[in-house]
């Protein structure tokens, strides 16, 4: 693998860039979108499988510590009590739109920790939070391909 095709991945699973920051790079670095959006979506859709593992895990870890216990384990069970009613009204829905319009502070990342938090369906949450990368990709390629499209206004080619 090339070093833009590893930074592309590794864009693509960082909280912060997501898909965001991974098909803007990966295509400016000259992969193609076809390969930008393969690699980009794939590493993305692993963010949830990863979430869920290492929330889980972590989780029941921490636990055992009274301190976290009582900060943590009272925040996530308030959460499901005051938010998990309202997020269950719009269901799969409502986690597929909150992952696929690529804002700050959404994505998979954020959908998995929500999901996580809420309690919903694992299953169910993986696939939202996919159909969501695939929304989000869309989104961001189309913006992409726009403003790339747009610089064209505002230059000229010159032969020498």
């Amino acid at each position: 693998m090339t070093r833009v095709r590893i930074i592309t991945a590794l864009l693509s699973l960082i909280p912060i860039s997501e898909l965001r920051g991974a098909i803007p790079y990966g295509y400016l670095n000259n992969l193609s979108l076809s390969e930008v959006l393969i690699i980009s979506v794939f590493f993305n859709c692993l963010v949830p499988v990863i979430g869920f593992a290492f929330l889980s895990t972590l989780h029941n870890l921490f636990m055992k510590s009274g301190t976290y216990r009582r900060v943590i384990g009272s925040l996530i069970e308030r959460a499901r009590v005051n938010v998990g009613s309202k997020i269950r009204k719009y269901g799969i829905l409502g986690l597929v739109l909150f992952v696929g319009i690529p804002l700050p502070v959404t994505g998979a990342w954020t959908g998995t920790l929500g999901a996580w938090v809420l309690g919903l369906d694992r299953k169910k949450s993986f696939f939202a939070i996919v159909l969501g990368v695939l929304m989000a990709a869309a989104i961001v390629t189309a913006v992409l391909l726009t403003g790339s499209g747009l610089a064209t206004l505002f230059t000229k080619e010159v032969a020498i």
